[in-house]
């Protein structure tokens, strides 16, 4: 498990495991990265600090002798995740089959039927919207999600819970979206445990994505029996994508 998250993140850190085993704050360079970019990851003891060529070494200038905290505060960046992979230690019972029936049993006493699609099998949901986080078509009909656990209410989709697959081989994100009107019933929460025993079963590793501020998120990665793995922030003000650009531009 340890040898497929330290793959995803020596790639998109640019940096070594044994870096990332390391106590210390790590500067790395992404060379395959034309605009202004930085990405900041907490990982076991250690900290990376991941810029484009052109930012590296003004940022190891602000940032070199500060402390964690201090460095994921950096005014240049925004926004914070909470990466999660499911605890699957001998002791952990969390994926069985008995957790899975109470939400089973009170789905089916709503009337509601689920589904699990695969690969190919994953294409007859196109045209499907409004479940951007866990499955999503591209205008050409493609989408990345490679599985999904499905519920319906008399035919229409009401809650999915999709995998894509990442860079690292055998290593799929996890994702789930419930409508509204359907929610607090924790049907997410089933969903996500009824694909994550899927892909185990398949030796693929899930890991679960969620926003500092998405408690309700982290509450169906707990439910589920995910630990966090991983912190790291998701965008930069410096590339435009700021919500707040236009007030970041008037005080730089």
């Amino acid at each position: 498990m340890n040898t497929k998250i330290e793959a995803l993140l020596s790639k998109e850190y640019a940096c070594t495991s044994e870096e990332l085993n390391s106590r210390e704050t790590i500067f790395s360079i992404r060379a395959d990265t034309k605009r202004p970019f930085i990405k900041i990851l907490a990982y076991r003891h250690c900290v990376v600090v991941c810029t484009s060529e052109e930012l590296h070494e003004k940022i190891r200038g602000i940032l070199k002798g500060k402390s964690r905290d201090e460095i994921f505060e950096l005014p240049y960046v925004y926004g914070q995740t909470i990466h999660y992979i499911p605890d699957l230690s001998p002791a952990d019972t969390t994926m069985t089959p008995r957790d899975l029936s109470p939400v089973n049993t009170a789905a089916a006493s709503m009337g509601l039927e689920w589904g699990f699609l695969f690969e190919k099998e994953v294409l007859s949901l196109r045209g499907l919207t409004g479940f951007g986080n866990s499955l999503e078509f591209a205008a050409d009909g493609s989408t990345p999600t490679r599985a999904v656990c499905i519920i319906k209410d008399r035919g229409k989709v009401v809650g999915a819970a999709g995998a894509a697959a990442s860079s690292v081989e055998g290593m799929w994100e996890v994702g789930v979206d419930v409508l509204e009107g359907y929610r607090n019933a924790r049907l997410g929460t089933w969903m996500v445990r009824r694909l994550t025993k899927e892909l185990t079963d398949r030796n693929i590793l899930p890991f679960y994505s969620a926003s500092v501020t998405n408690i309700g998120s982290q509450m169906v990665a707990s439910r589920c029996g995910y630990i966090p793995a991983w912190v790291d922030t998701f965008g930069t003000t410096l590339d435009g994508s700021s919500v707040y650009q236009e007030i970041v531009s008037r005080m730089t």
